[in-house]
């Protein structure tokens, strides 16, 4: 939570729509493109015919020998991304000789630290999903200034607005190693194509399509409404394609309020398709028991058949594909959020290390996560984006994935960050609370629009002050 006017950084405020242009170009550039690499796995479904780098490139970054020194890392991370991020702490443990264990955390993960910090014991590192959790770890004294040599490898290897967005009042406490492009739908090949579906470009068309799929049998759209994350990536997509990036800007800062017509006019077009429950798979009430996960495997489980013919979100969607029998690429395809406005929307997010313990192998875990060398293993096994520009996009497992990760580092400081992951996290990132909560009461009934502004301004208003 951002407890100071200070704090709050904007860094938004100076960013453009390039990046809304530049990815998307990308992406399209490859038709209806198969991101073959994102889910990648050890059975090779998640694999095409491009060729990954194949051998480890000498070290780039010196690290301390760290003999019987033992380290704590905490993330939200499960399933897949636990197990490729563990990788990359056996990379680490293998080079200093620490011992590393990974802590399963809940969301909200600040209120999870702060009982781990209340009982006296904190991780060493935590990984922190919101801007917003390093803001409050920062006001709550937990977080411990970046040291001189991941410093060194920020300066290096990322561009100023990744280093931005983990400093407070111009001090550095974060490292951001994975980023994320939230602005993709995937897609059941087979359904499309028994349904005779055509690809959107537009939100008009995106719907024609919606309708085209419920016409031959199969529901469209899995929803995951369970998890209110997935409803704010849904929000933010049509408001920065519709309203424009500065009044995105404006809305992440709160400088106007969500009873705002612009707030209205989203909502009204996410309401035409939340408010037709033949589109969603399960209707409202399915949709809001279904979780992340879910959404995905049910789209990519039972053939020409399945509950949802496509789903929306980043390109980790891939890991979970990897999940299923389907085949990135052939069974699994991926298209552009599609425009609702002028320009179709790009959303970034991204998973930032921060040390709550002043220690060398704290320190030394943040300069590993800052060089290429850490960020190489996890784009190797998919599922992964970085904002590191020293990584070798050879490293990524295919074209398309490569092509993403070009553009993201292309942008430089162009980007428009989450939404929700820029707000204090009482409101943009607690589950059962403020946006969250909002957006999902907003699917359950998407024609009280105005009820939904006035609850999402209330508990704005409140998580602003505090």
């Amino acid at each position: 939570m951002r407890t100071t006017r200070t704090a709050r950084r904007a860094l938004a405020t100076r960013t453009s729509t390039r990046t809304t242009r530049t990815v998307a170009v990308a992406i399209v550039a490859a038709g209806a493109v198969t991101l073959a690499g994102c889910g990648g796995s050890d059975d090779g479904k998640g694999t095409d015919t491009d060729t990954p780098a194949s051998k480890a490139p000498a070290a780039t970054v010196q690290l301390p020998k760290l003999d019987g020194e033992k380290i704590e890392v905490a993330a939200v991370w499960t399933g897949p991304e636990q197990e490729n991020f563990t990788k990359v702490l056996k990379e680490f443990e293998k080079r200093t000789g620490a011992s590393v264990t990974f802590v399963p955390a809940q969301d909200p993960i600040v209120n999870f630290l702060g009982t781990k910090i209340a009982g006296g014991s904190p991780p060493d590192v935590a990984m922190l999903p919101q801007v917003g959790a390093i803001q409050q770890a920062v006001a709550k004294k937990w977080a411990k200034p970046v040291g001189a040599e991941a410093k060194a490898q920020l300066a290096k290897n990322y561009d100023q607005g990744w280093q931005d967005l983990g400093a407070v009042d111009g001090t550095q406490y974060g490292v951001y190693f994975k980023a994320a492009n939230k602005s993709l739908v995937w897609y059941n090949n087979a359904a499309f194509e028994n349904a005779g579906a055509a690809v959107p470009k537009t939100w008009k068309d995106f719907l024609t399509t919606a309708e085209t799929i419920s016409a031959s049998g199969v529901t469209p759209v899995s929803v995951a409404g369970a998890d209110g994350w997935t409803l704010t990536d849904w929000f933010e997509n049509v408001y920065l394609s519709q309203a424009g990036p500065e009044k995105y800007d404006q809305l992440a800062q709160h400088k106007i309020k969500w009873t705002d017509g612009s707030v209205r006019d989203a909502l009204t077009t996410l309401g035409e398709l939340f408010g037709k429950p033949a589109l969603i798979a399960g209707g409202a009430d399915g949709a809001l028991q279904t979780e992340y996960p879910a959404s995905v495997t049910q789209t990519f489980t039972g053939g020409d058949q399945p509950k949802g013919a496509m789903v929306f979100e980043g390109d980790f969607v891939g890991v979970n594909i990897g999940q299923t029998e389907a085949k990135i690429g052939t069974d699994a395809k991926v298209f552009p959020f599609p425009a609702v406005g002028p320009d179709a929307p790009v959303v970034t997010g991204g998973d930032a290390a921060v040390a709550l313990k002043d220690s060398k192998g704290a320190q030394a875990l943040l300069t590993f996560l800052a060089s290429p060398d850490a960020a190489k293993i996890w784009a190797e096994s998919g599922g992964f984006l970085s904002p590191n520009k020293g990584l070798d996009v050879a490293a990524y497992p295919n074209d398309v994935q490569r092509d993403i990760a070009k553009a993201l580092i292309a942008a430089g400081d162009d980007f428009r960050f989450d939404m929700s992951d820029q707000m204090p996290q009482s409101f943009g990132g607690t589950p059962g609370k403020g946006e969250w909560k909002a957006l999902q009461d907003f699917l359950k009934n998407p024609k009280d629009v105005a009820g939904a502004q006035r609850k999402l301004e209330s508990d704005a208003a409140k998580a602003y002050k505090s």
